[in-house]
């Protein structure tokens, strides 16, 4: 399995960047998709969460701001990121879970069965 992510860059704050993730070496419409971000000396934090159907989910600090997308055809999750701000900045990864497993936790990390190498995110003030 792989996940390729791109997307990423240096943008001002207000600014918008949108990431995308494809996904290969797995039947994508059987698995969940997620974004965590990870900033310098932080924990990594939940991003955004959309299930085989189309619940979606979105951590506090970005709901109204983000949106997670995704294109089963093409085997992609899209993160739409508006109105960045500085504390956006961090390393932006995409993870896929089996959704046909029980035990899912949206929000943890350590659910999510793959993770893509990352993107890097930086909002300048």
């Amino acid at each position: 399995v792989q996940l390729q992510a791109s997307g990423g860059g240096l943008v001002q704050a207000g600014g918008s960047l949108r990431l995308s993730c494809t996904a290969s070496g797995l039947t994508f419409t059987n698995y969940n998709v997620g974004w965590f971000r990870q900033a310098p000396g932080k924990e990594r934090e939940f991003v955004a969460a959309l299930r085989r159907g189309v619940s979606t989910y979105y951590g506090d600090s970005v709901k109204g701001r983000f949106t997670i997308s995704r294109d089963n055809d093409a085997k992609t999750v899209t993160l739409q990121m508006s109105s960045l701000k500085p504390e956006d900045t961090a390393v932006y990864y995409c993870t896929v879970r089996n959704g046909l497993r029980v035990g899912y936790v949206y929000n943890v990390a350590e659910s999510y069965d793959y993770r893509g190498q990352g993107t890097q995110v930086t909002v300048s003030s």
